[in-house]
């Protein structure tokens, strides 16, 4: 399969500014662009206010991109849609959000949440075609049939996450944007989720946008990362490059936030400075895209990637 056969989502120069009255305005995403492949995870990772969950709605169309292009498959969902194009990103992208109660109508059963979808797609062809398909995916998502005769106030937060994720993957669709899915609940129903999703992508070949602040979480599930810090992506890679040879300084001060069992080695990271480009003087806007290899890229100025380059070089 050729690369262009491999590329499921392609997003190029997506920018997001809301405007703050007549004369203020703020800059959430300032020209993104990354891709994602057929049947894989990628992790987009970072800060609270970097601009992570915006790319995801912003993709999804739960907000109109200020610019930039996204195309789905060749075809493009950004800009102004045709009732054909509006159709199609309506059937092949899903999300599953944060907040697994504030996320599921209170008012209705399980089993209308579940195939809302379905309905208004017109994705079956009888009732109970629609029926078993609602039913089979409560399944897979490991609920029994008959929880589809309940509220969502009567399942704990893990379950209603498996309800989530149900109401997604029914519609079948090419690419789910997970926006913080597992963040909201206990770590080990965080575990069981996330083993779940694993599961039901090898089974089903869906695509994950798994956006997090948990870099082990990240590490775990996804196959490529893009690391986001005020609204850039500043590094993108494989998982063990990103993990194992980290060239922006940003991505490297995440890495050194997570825990250790070594307390040397936290010892050593506590007494590390966070990376503040705007105390640095700089501005992400004037770095530009540099390929340090096929799969591994870096946000920055040629001057900034010949310093940060041999700072890795050199000996400790």
């Amino acid at each position: 399969m050729t690369t262009a056969e491999q590329t499921l989502l392609s997003v190029r120069g997506l920018t997001q500014i809301f405007r703050l009255g007549r004369h203020h305005s703020v800059t959430a995403i300032g020209g993104v662009s990354f891709d994602i492949h057929r049947g894989e995870t990628f992790g987009l990772v970072g800060e609270s206010g970097s601009g992570k969950s915006t790319i995801g709605r912003s993709i999804i169309r739960l907000l109109d991109p200020t610019s930039g292009e996204v195309t789905l498959s060749g075809d493009r969902i950004s800009g102004r849609l045709d009732p054909k194009s509006r159709s199609h990103l309506r059937s092949s992208i899903q999300m599953i959000f944060q907040n697994p109660m504030s996320s599921l109508n209170p008012r209705k059963k399980v089993f209308d949440i579940v195939a809302q979808g379905l309905m208004t797609q017109h994705r079956y062809a009888t009732t109970a075609e629609r029926d078993e398909k609602v039913y089979a995916i409560l399944e897979k998502v490991g609920l029994a049939r008959e929880y589809a005769d309940r509220y969502p106030h009567q399942f704990s937060g893990g379950q209603r996450q498996r309800i989530g994720i149900a109401r997604a993957l029914v519609m079948q669709p090419d690419l789910v944007i997970a926006d913080e899915c597992v963040s909201a609940l206990d770590v080990s129903i965080q575990a069981q989720v996330v083993n779940l999703m694993r599961a039901l992508q090898k089974e089903l070949g869906t695509a994950y946008l798994f956006i997090a602040h948990d870099l082990a979480m990240v590490k775990y599930i996804s196959d490529r990362i893009g690391v986001m810090h005020r609204g850039y992506l500043v590094e993108t890679g494989t998982t063990a490059e990103i993990f194992g040879s980290a060239v922006h300084p940003y991505t490297q001060s995440l890495l050194r936030a997570v825990l250790s069992a070594d307390p040397r080695a936290m010892r050593r990271r506590t007494a590390s400075s966070p990376y503040d480009p705007v105390a640095l003087g700089i501005d992400y806007a004037e770095g530009g895209e540099h390929a340090l290899s096929d799969t591994h890229r870096v946000l920055a100025t040629d001057a900034q990637l010949a310093e940060w380059t041999a700072a890795r070089s050199s000996p400790a």
